[in-house]
């Protein structure tokens, strides 16, 4: 059974920098749209970044220009490098999979559309 697993969050400080990696096993993700998504305690799950099988990206406006999201299909992997972190950057990074299409698109914002999630990294900012 196919899993993705995160790893790479960690505890940093107001402005630094951190790269989150997640690595599938017993799937291929390179046909469908990717994504990270963050839950931050007592909120719902919001999405960061989007990947498209064609490698277009999306961006949300919160992380816009703080954060890049790229994959390696070779590899299985998806990464989202972050950058400037600020406290409200706080929460758990999931990494999903939509294996029901392709192309990301705005629907891809939304949570329910991921089938297969990982369990998530931990990534603590302080001020």
């Amino acid at each position: 059974q196919g899993q993705l697993v995160e790893s790479g969050g960690a505890s940093v400080e107001a402005g630094q920098s951190l790269k989150l990696t997640c690595t599938a096993s017993g799937l291929h993700f390179s046909e469908v749209c990717m994504a990270w998504i963050r839950q931050a305690p007592g909120k719902e799950r919001e999405g960061v970044a989007l990947s498209s099988k064609d490698g277009g990206t999306t961006y949300a406006e919160s992380m816009k220009f703080r954060v890049i999201i790229s994959r390696d299909d070779a590899k299985n992997t998806l990464y989202l490098q972050m950058n400037n972190l600020r406290p409200e950057d706080t929460a758990t990074y999931y990494c999903a999979a939509d294996f029901h299409r392709r192309y990301c698109n705005r629907n891809s914002w939304r949570a329910s559309e991921y089938d297969t999630w990982g369990q998530g990294t931990q990534v603590t900012v302080s001020s």
